[in-house]
């Protein structure tokens, strides 16, 4: 990853504790990997986010958000024009009887209606004192954790491999079989078979499943039908992708993406573009 450099940020100004920011993305546009002072609540106000923290990376549609822990380097784009809206968290400083979330690692926050409410009214700049610590309070009880599946997808280092993965990670429906891509990198099937497991943990048809189902998850979020997305990174029938994606992240991909996984959660502990 390059150097990250650090975003300032405002501080909060007069007693509240939360500064609201929000910033139009075009298609394909991504911060460069920074990180922040304050805590992040990131949140699509419009649109679908998409968060990377190192190998791991999360898609963020309206009914999630993601907390990120001051000092945590990220980068934060999206695949189709969006707008992202931050809260950042001052860490000295609390709302009345209610402290910001002890959260060490990015944690997904589900989002429902009151809490988008609250998030818009603390972006007015002309809320009384008393109004924005009341707000501020209900902001910080409704930070509930959901539980942290990040699909990740590491990066190999060996060319061959690496020039495997850059074909995949273009294509995520690229048929090709392991034997293919072998004789298209001149390794053997053995040898590339060894180098995926050393690069990256995971076998050949693992990690093509991850980048398939990272590929899948902005165009579900944006609303498009299950058939058309399991065609387009790369299964056959819909069921076929249904079951890789229950397989891999343990719950389907509407309950994923609205955050009802039908399971208790426990709590987790902290989030910022």
């Amino acid at each position: 990853m390059t150097d990250a450099f650090e975003v300032e940020g405002a501080v909060p100004a007069g007693v509240g504790a939360i500064v609201v920011g929000s910033f139009p993305l075009a298609t394909g546009q991504w911060f460069v990997p920074h990180r922040h002072p304050q805590h992040q609540l990131a949140w699509a106000q419009r649109g679908v986010l998409g968060v990377a923290v190192g190998e791991d990376y999360w898609v963020l549609p309206r009914t999630r958000a993601l907390w990120l822990p001051a000092g945590v380097v990220h980068r934060t784009g999206a695949t189709r024009d969006a707008v992202l809206c931050s809260l950042y968290f001052e860490p000295d400083r609390n709302a009345p009887n209610r402290s910001a979330p002890d959260w060490t690692e990015p944690t997904p926050v589900g989002v429902d209606g009151l809490l988008a409410h609250l998030i818009a009214h603390l972006s007015r700049k002309d809320l009384p004192d008393d109004a924005r610590l009341r707000a501020e309070a209900v902001v910080l009880d409704l930070l509930q954790p959901l539980p942290a599946t990040p699909i990740d997808v590491p990066t190999p280092t060996d060319d061959r491999v690496r020039a495997v993965a850059d074909a995949l990670l273009a294509d995520p429906a690229d048929p090709r079989s392991l034997d293919a891509h072998a004789r298209a990198v001149g390794a053997s099937r053995r040898t590339l078979t060894r180098l995926f497991v050393h690069d990256t943990c995971m076998s050949f048809d693992r990690w093509r499943t991850h980048v398939r189902l990272r590929a899948a998850l902005p165009l579900l979020a944006e609303g498009q039908p299950v058939s058309r997305v399991a065609h387009a990174v790369g299964y056959a029938t819909p069921s076929s992708f249904l079951a890789a994606f229950r397989r891999t992240v343990g719950t389907s991909p509407g309950r994923y993406l609205s955050g009802d996984t039908g399971a208790p959660t426990e709590p987790r502990g902290p989030a910022a573009p």
